[in-house]
């Protein structure tokens, strides 16, 4: 559900799907319907928030402490931002929420589901996305957009094979089970394809 009167809706999928590419453009077209937008990012969107991402993404670490970190990181960045805009009528739309760490801690890295639940619950309790979109494509796909960024890799973009394939099997799950909120996009299709498939879910909000 959603506080106040705005509307959370996140953006999900596996490294190098392209997702933060079309992140301005989901922006746009909500602008353009009239509403108040607040584009962030998980993990960050906070000043605390920001200098834990870059702990997590540069030290490796065990997987429940790093679970414990992603949400810890949440927490301050719903308090700080999200929360506060949600409640002000706006439009949040996020890069990566609780489904990213059900997906890369939990499928990923085999944390716990039901302890990644108890946190979210103490988290953001009552408050999930009005709508997810994931973007998904095969592993070959992933691994060439990666690289042709030529930017450093941080440690979850260095990952292996398996790690990708859990990650991305988990996010599948996830839309099977709640195909309401949750709608795949196929990334690996031509950019114009992609396109015209994200203006249409974007419609339906």
């Amino acid at each position: 559900m959603s506080r106040g009167r705005g509307r959370l809706v996140t953006v999900e999928g596996v490294d190098g799907a392209g997702k933060s590419t079309h992140i301005p453009l989901i922006a746009e077209r909500l602008r353009a319907a009239g509403r108040t937008v607040l584009v962030t990012r998980e993990p960050g969107g906070s000043a605390l928030a920001e200098k834990l991402r870059a702990l997590v993404l540069a030290e490796p670490m065990d997987p429940v402490v790093e679970t414990l970190l992603m949400f810890a990181a949440r927490l301050d960045h719903v308090q700080r931002q999200i929360a506060p805009a949600l409640e002000g009528g706006s439009w949040v739309l996020c890069d990566r929420f609780t489904d990213a760490t059900r997906a890369y801690q939990g499928g990923g890295k085999g944390v716990d589901a039901g302890l990644i639940d108890r946190l979210a619950e103490a988290t953001h309790p009552g408050l999930q996305p009005y709508r997810t979109l994931v973007f998904d494509c095969p592993y070959e796909v992933a691994r060439s957009r990666l690289a042709a960024t030529g930017k450093p890799l941080d440690r979850f973009e260095r990952e292996a094979r398996d790690f990708f394939e859990r990650v991305r099997a988990g996010y599948l799950a996830a839309a099977a089970r709640e195909p309401d909120r949750i709608r795949v996009i196929d990334a690996a299709q031509p950019l114009e394809t992609v396109i015209k498939t994200l203006e249409e879910e974007i419609s339906t909000l």
